[in-house]
């Protein structure tokens, strides 16, 4: 992992293609084969779940294989680093020497730079010792009372406006830097005017060998980040990563544009239908031209609108067209009006408490054109709707949100934006800067539960197999990351389709033949060995277990995102607890799936095995579905270690000669 590895090894990369040829070529045959020749259907409930499970395996396949067909070792830039550089640590509420000790390693990075402490738990003895140390200190305005706060993205977006680097090293509270990091880094951006975003790994120090709460994460932040790399996908990680300035910006200002564009077209064409309604229903002649006229200022706009021209002044003529003509119609229809406020109060355009955004409701400005409005209710319904667009007054909802506010993971989201826009992103293989991990299994499960929720939050919002501006690569490695998550509700399949077998018989398959064999042994052993040849000299069984193991957080995760989503249900935005060992215990509540599912394994293994003895059972299949109960076991054994796991107490220091 050291800089002077920037080489790719050519025979390794070549075996990696071979290996993940034959592993999409063996995994199509085999699950081609068992949709045609092999499903049982007399058990059809459990044989047509398990084919989709081994489905959705093998596209996961296909994903990685795609990762790694592109992956890249870069070499280091060729251009000196260059430009201004603000360093911003971000904090809620960890402890303040934790704090401190990071902002003090900042101090020492040895590119010239301005460090700055992010406190959205605005703490006066924070403030304090940073006034003492001699270090920035930026908290949230007055202005944020009673508006979206959006947690770590809006704290990195009111400080984005109080100051003015170039660039932007971005460290979460405990991650101490190296103090050459921005040398290492900055580098790219001069040797590419396109890089937005360069993100290095994160690593842990408070992690032991045998790492049962699965922290470090060698593949990712090795192997997957360079083929993402490959493909100009590289995604932004929260923290250990350095953006530019000018490209968060555009992004900020591109989002609120196309934010209120949007607003304002389905407003207005819900102002056309009520007005349009009004003016052919009406018998008052002079009505009817002050309605028609009203009319045709809407067209115009949203004509104008369509064709590029600014928001403000393509709505402007609207409101002086409707201003004038409730001057004109309200002396004769004064009395009617009343029985439209509660339609206008009810009005399908407010600002998101989560986001921010302003959210129209289509359904909603759908019922409110087909109400039975008066004449001057239609036309203080209009002028409702450009009301609450909030043109020309940015400043009162503060709109424009450079790091994306769609997810509670703001990391992939703002990168993904920023890939769309024609940016690009770099990711620098080599460890410059180190922070502490989860040191128990509750704050563990709730850190992954975020990053989950938050991923599948993105791909419900802002899909990226359809995202105008990404590449066929970009949308299928983020596309990847996200369907990563939806491995849960496969799991469950696979941890019930032997115990069905051991205990009761059920075959999911037509047979144990030498076809099923034939073609599942030879996918599964190569795609093993892609695995192993890939993660060489890595510890990656641990990710392994974790990605069956938590089944029941993935699925949570997908309940979850979907509510909040489809249904505005909020998500809480749980920040990582960095102060040592959560100190309630193990969260039984919270593993009762994984506990339930190792007793039933277990029973099912003696109940199979006695079957056998007995003469009950095929000796194949009882052979096949014990290694499966096996297998199941020793993955889900990973939970009972976390749950046991009493680490290091959680230290952190400041490495200010050299690299980690």
């Amino acid at each position: 992992m050291s800089a002077a590895a920037h080489r790719r090894p050519s025979a390794r990369f070549a075996v990696i293609r071979v290996l993940a040829v034959l592993s999409v070529i063996l995994g199509s045959n085999y699950v081609v084969w068992r949709w045609l020749a092999s499903i049982n259907w007399e058990a059809w409930w459990i044989a047509v779940p398990l084919v989709l499970a081994e489905t959705y395996s093998l596209i996961d396949t296909f994903f990685f294989c795609l990762t790694m067909w592109r992956a890249r070792e870069r070499p280091l830039p060729v251009s000196a680093p260059q430009g201004t550089a603000d360093v911003f640590i971000t904090t809620y509420n960890e402890p303040l020497e934790l704090v401190m000790t990071t902002a003090r390693a900042a101090q020492r990075i040895a590119y010239p730079h301005e460090t700055w402490i992010l406190d959205d738990g605005a703490r006066p003895e924070l403030r304090a010792a940073a006034a003492e140390a001699g270090i920035g200190y930026i908290t949230r305005s007055d202005d944020w009372v009673g508006k979206p706060r959006h947690a770590k993205a809006g704290n990195l977006n009111g400080a984005l406006f109080e100051t003015d680097g170039e660039f932007l090293l971005i460290l979460d509270a405990d991650q101490v830097p190296d103090p050459l990091i921005l040398h290492r880094t900055l580098g790219y951006f001069a040797d590419d005017p396109t890089v937005a975003l360069v993100q290095t790994p994160q690593f842990f120090t408070n992690v032991d060998e045998a790492d049962p709460l699965g922290a470090q994460a060698p593949l990712f932040y090795g192997p997957i980040q360079q083929g993402k790399d490959g493909w100009n996908a590289a995604f932004f990680c929260g923290s250990n990563a350095v953006l530019r300035r000018e490209a968060l910006m555009q992004l900020g200002i591109i989002g609120y544009v196309r934010e209120v564009t949007d607003s304002t077209r389905r407003a207005l064409r819900t102002a056309e239908q009520l007005i349009a309604r009004e003016s052919k229903t009406t018998e008052d002649a002079a009505l009817r031209g002050e309605l028609t006229d009203l009319l045709g200022h809407i067209r115009d706009a949203r004509r104008d609108i369509a064709g590029g021209h600014p928001i403000a002044d393509a709505t402007y003529r609207v409101r002086e067209a409707v201003e004038s003509a409730s001057r004109s119609v309200v002396s004769r229809d004064l009395a009617a009006i009343q029985s439209d406020l509660d339609v206008i109060a009810e009005l399908p355009l407010q600002r998101d408490s989560e986001l921010g955004v302003l959210v129209v409701d289509d359904a909603g400005l759908d019922r409110l054109a087909a109400a039975d409005l008066s004449p001057l209710g239609a036309i203080e319904a209009v002028a409702a709707l450009l009301s609450a667009l909030n043109i020309d007054r940015a400043d009162e909802a503060q709109p424009i949100q450079p790091i994306a506010t769609i997810s509670v993971t703001e990391d992939m989201a703002t990168a993904m934006q920023l890939h769309s826009l024609g940016w690009s992103s770099v990711y620098h293989h080599e460890l410059l800067a180190h922070g502490l991990a989860p040191e128990d299994l509750r704050t563990m499960l709730t850190q992954r539960l975020r990053w989950a929720q938050g991923t599948l939050q993105v791909m419900l919002r802002d899909n990226p197999l359809v995202k105008r501006g990404l590449s066929f690569g970009q949308r299928i490695m983020y596309f990847a990351t996200m369907w990563s998550y939806l491995s849960g509700f496969a799991a469950v399949i696979y941890l019930v389709a032997p115990v069905l077998y051991l205990v009761a018989g059920v075959l999911p398959v037509s047979a144990w033949s030498v076809d099923f064999f034939a073609r599942f042994l030879p996918y599964f052993l190569v795609n093993q060995l892609l695995f192993l040849v890939v993660g060489r000299g890595m510890r990656t069984w641990r990710g392994q277990q974790y990605s069956l193991a938590l089944f029941p957080v993935w699925i949570q995760a997908c309940w979850s995102a979907a509510m909040n989503v489809w249904f505005a249900r909020p998500l809480t935005f749980a920040v990582t607890k960095k102060d040592g060992r959560d100190d309630r215990g193990v969260p039984w509540g919270r593993i009762w799936p994984q506990l339930t599912a190792i007793v039933l394994l277990a029973v099912a293994l003696v109940i199979g095995l006695s079957r056998l003895a007995v003469g009950t059972a095929d000796g194949t299949g009882t052979l096949v579905n014990t290694a499966w109960v096996l297998y199941d076991l020793v993955v889900l054994s990973v939970i009972v270690q976390a749950a046991r796991y009493r680490g290091p107490a959680a230290t952190l220091t400041s490495n200010s000669e050299g690299r980690p």
